[in-house]
């Protein structure tokens, strides 16, 4: 005795099993990486600090002494903590620009030696 059933006039036959769908390969960017799209970024980022720290500078504008190498005065406090922030971008600028100023000296040399043979 088989264990097949033939199917009964009432009752459709079964289905074959579903294929399984194509997957579809992820789309890419119709414009890819720019340097003006990471400008743009870059400058709504820096608008969103630039609010957060002239918030910070209005509710902080009770005096406060300061002193350094002798010298004493008085600024709200955040006046002091933006100029000590513009300070340290400066020195960081200064330094930066003395480095590559250090490798452009050093890349000419090697370029003029590697042209003379």
């Amino acid at each position: 005795m088989s264990s097949h059933t033939p199917a009964s006039p009432s009752q459709p036959p079964p289905k074959p099993p579903a294929a399984p769908k194509p997957v579809a390969a992820p789309r890419e960017p119709a414009i890819g990486f720019t340097r003006a799209g990471a400008l743009w970024s870059s400058l709504i980022a820096g608008f969103l600090i630039l609010i957060l720290l002239l918030i910070f500078i209005t509710q902080n504008t009770a005096p406060t002494p300061f002193t350094f190498l002798g010298w004493h005065w008085s600024l709200p406090l955040g006046v002091a903590i933006l100029l000590a922030a513009v300070v340290g971008g400066l020195i960081t600028v200064a330094v930066g620009t003395a480095r590559i100023l250090q490798l452009r000296r050093a890349a000419k040399k090697h370029h003029a030696a590697s042209a003379k043979g």
